[in-house]
């Protein structure tokens, strides 16, 4: 491999996607949006990474098959993103690094070795697009990413508020990340969201406990009442320059637009206002973002992974953006 193919060995040219006019889509390993592998480039600038683990899960399990799916759905994504007027994979270097290997049957020493491959990763110097794999996955992914960049924003976009306590006793499940994260002083907790919750709760006191966590809530009824471009702002303002973690569970998208995930509920947004929110976010300094949830089993016509895939493509279209901006930026004060 040339380093002229790959702008984070210290060429001027990251290697892209398959082309999909020599080669049709459906064949060949099912990499992120045909993608090269993170051992075929070196290193990355933004790594998008797997981590098919579900044994955190209070209702339907699968999601441990969430992340192949969505590559395979990436496959129709195309090298230019007309929405956010940029080809992501020309301005740094993107690659797909394979599967963080966790202990399905031991959910203390998941937790940590995702950590540990998370910490891994960063230290190259590249981004996160992590494909779960179920919620539990985004308390070791903040962990590390607050290693780096201090105790960083969150917007948590979810039918779920995912800050109970426990679930049966355990500490760590796809319900309790955000707790914890707060507990280990990991968020900025002046600017901390959720997007899209909505549905019955065990009582108002999850609310009440959640208020004093710190974090605002967006609806997605909000949503609906007050569109994307609003909602967008709102975000912005509350989350302005601080490093920004998105985590994104598929399930804050309606049954209609999601149905392939854990614990759905009605009444969500589209996939739609979700992607055009992302968008509006584009100016925010985002340095790592994860989607999960996706449940293929039960999943049809691959509406929720093609969602899934589009929804990683926007998050990492925004991070390529920034990296360029910045290299620009560093270029021009050297000269």
């Amino acid at each position: 491999m040339s380093s002229t193919e790959n702008p984070a060995a210290g060429g001027s040219r990251p290697r892209g996607p398959v082309d999909s006019s020599r080669i049709p889509r459906y064949a060949g390993p099912a990499t992120f949006a045909r993608l090269p592998r993170l051992d075929e480039v070196g290193t990355a600038d933004v790594a998008v990474v797997g981590v098919p683990f579900d044994s955190g899960v209070s209702y339907r399990p699968g999601a441990r098959f969430g992340g192949n799916a969505i590559r395979e759905a990436s496959r129709l994504l195309r090298p230019y993103n007309p929405a956010q007027d940029a080809s992501p994979f020309a301005l740094a270097q993107v690659a797909d690094g394979g599967d963080i290997a966790v202990n399905p049957f031991n959910i203390h020493e998941a937790v940590e070795t995702v950590e540990a491959a998370a910490d891994e990763l960063l230290g190259t110097g590249a981004r996160l697009m992590t494909l779960g794999g179920d919620h539990t996955i985004a308390l070791p992914l903040l962990r590390s990413v607050a290693k780096k960049h201090g105790p960083v924003a969150l917007l948590h976009f979810d039918a779920h508020l995912d800050t109970w306590d426990t679930y049966f006793g355990a500490e760590y499940t796809h319900g309790t990340p955000f707790r914890r994260a707060v507990e280990e002083g990991i968020l900025d907790t002046s600017a901390l969201s959720h997007v899209g919750t909505r549905g019955p709760l065990y009582g108002k006191q999850d609310l009440t406990d959640d208020e004093k966590m710190g974090f605002g809530i967006v609806t997605s009824a909000d949503i609906y009442r007050r569109g994307a471009d609003e909602v967008a702002d709102q975000l912005r303002q509350r989350i302005g320059d601080r490093p920004l973690y998105i985590s994104i569970d598929i399930d804050c998208l309606d049954p209609a637009h999601a149905p392939g995930t854990g614990t759905p509920e009605a009444g969500g947004m589209t996939s739609r206002e979700l992607l055009e929110i992302l968008r509006g976010l584009a100016s925010c300094n985002l340095v790592s973002a994860d989607v999960v949830e996706v449940a293929p089993a039960y999943d049809h016509a691959e509406i929720t992974s093609v969602a899934a895939s589009h929804t990683a493509y926007e998050l990492t279209t925004i991070m390529t953006r920034q990296i360029a901006a910045a290299r620009t930026g560093e270029e021009t004060e050297s000269k």
